[in-house]
């Protein structure tokens, strides 16, 4: 949106009285245009003259001809690397992306990727860009989450939403409390319980690398709200109708969770979003 800056009123012009005496050395001449033309301008005290962007910008590399200064780069190069950059973990890189969000949000556009800025929870976060009736390279790949890490995933969601109402700032979950969670949904007959603990581990360790879990003590996490966004209210109701239908495949909801676009996983250079 451009910004309209309303003018001032004229200052009113001082005129001559009639009565005024004329000038003593007869009519004034005309001026001659290329006098003027060739007499220098003071500049508008009022403005500042503007320059490119790029006069301002150091080369990083060799060869560099990237336009943005080295925090909105970081910024950026994180926003992409990542699941979500947060203020707490990355507080440097946060101050560039606000500072420079519209730019940012630009680049993004470029690439057919929308940047999410969440102010409240002091997270962002990319989506791929998908509009019907325009295909594009697909480079977010959405990857359902496996069922034992979607039923961690609401347990640390409930846990953070309980925290949260109760004024604590910070949620937590042990170990103990995660492995006992999941077990609990094992089939009765399960007899092969050491490869059910194994998966419950890998289950844990993949929260913790998709920095949905941070491990703050031996056996010890702290949820992030990046949870709040991963299962949002209504992948919530939904889930949650799943676990009371026994939580198994056929149950009416998946029995996987909502993982969103992942950036980890390469996407084949031809798949396309088509309408």
């Amino acid at each position: 949106m451009t910004d309209v800056i309303e003018g001032h009123d004229a200052d009113p012009v001082v005129g001559t009285p009639a009565d005024a005496p004329g000038p003593v050395d007869g009519p004034a001449e005309a001026p001659d245009p290329a006098s003027d033309a060739a007499t220098p301008q003071a500049p508008d005290a009022g403005f500042v003259a503007t320059h490119p962007m790029e006069d301002d910008v150091e080369a990083l590399f060799a060869g560099d001809t990237g336009v943005l200064p080295y925090p909105a780069r970081r910024a950026l190069a994180l926003v992409l690397q990542r699941r979500y950059v947060s203020a707490a973990a990355h507080p440097t890189e946060w101050k560039a992306l606000l500072a420079h969000q519209n730019v940012l949000t630009s680049r993004c556009h470029d690439l057919f990727v929308e940047l999410v800025v969440d102010r409240d929870y002091e997270i962002a976060y990319k989506r791929q860009v998908r509009e019907d009736g325009l295909s594009v390279p697909v480079l977010l790949k959405d990857e359902p989450y496996k069922r034992v890490e979607t039923l961690l995933m609401l347990l640390a969601r409930n846990r953070f939403r309980q925290e949260q109402g109760a004024g604590e700032r910070t949620a937590h979950l042990d170990a103990e409390e995660l492995v006992d969670y999941a077990a609990g949904f094992l089939a009765q007959d399960e007899t092969n319980l050491a490869a059910r603990r194994r998966e419950i581990d890998n289950a844990i360790a993949t929260l913790v690398r998709e920095h949905v879990l941070t491990e703050v003590a031996a056996g010890r996490y702290r949820v992030e709200p990046v949870v709040e966004i991963l299962l949002p209210v209504e992948r919530l109701r939904e889930l949650t109708a799943w676990l009371r239908d026994g939580g198994s495949a056929g149950a009416g909801a998946r029995d996987d969770g909502a993982r969103g676009e992942d950036d980890g996983d390469a996407v084949d250079e031809d798949e396309e979003t088509d309408a």
